[in-house]
Parts: C-alpha cells; sequence; structure tokens
C-alpha cells in the first residue's frame, strides 16, 4: 500500500470534519488520522 500524506488527502478533498468521538468503530481500518 502506498505512503499517502496529508497534502495528498487535502488536494483530494477527504473529509476530516467528524469528532473521534462519533466514528464508528467498525471503521477503524478506514481512518487515517485524528485531529
Amino acid at each position: 500500500m502506498a505512503v499517502i500524506s496529508m497534502k495528498q488527502l487535502l488536494e483530494a478533498g477527504v473529509h476530516f470534519g467528524h469528532q473521534t468521538r462519533r466514528w464508528n468503530p467498525k471503521m477503524a481500518q478506514y481512518i487515517f488520522t485524528e485531529r
């Protein structure tokens, strides 16, 4: 798997709006980082 930079995520329009306490535990494998 390729290493993805924060710059690439921002350029791709990744959504960063959800608060960590609202994460669905089943989505943990898809979450890159937390704010």
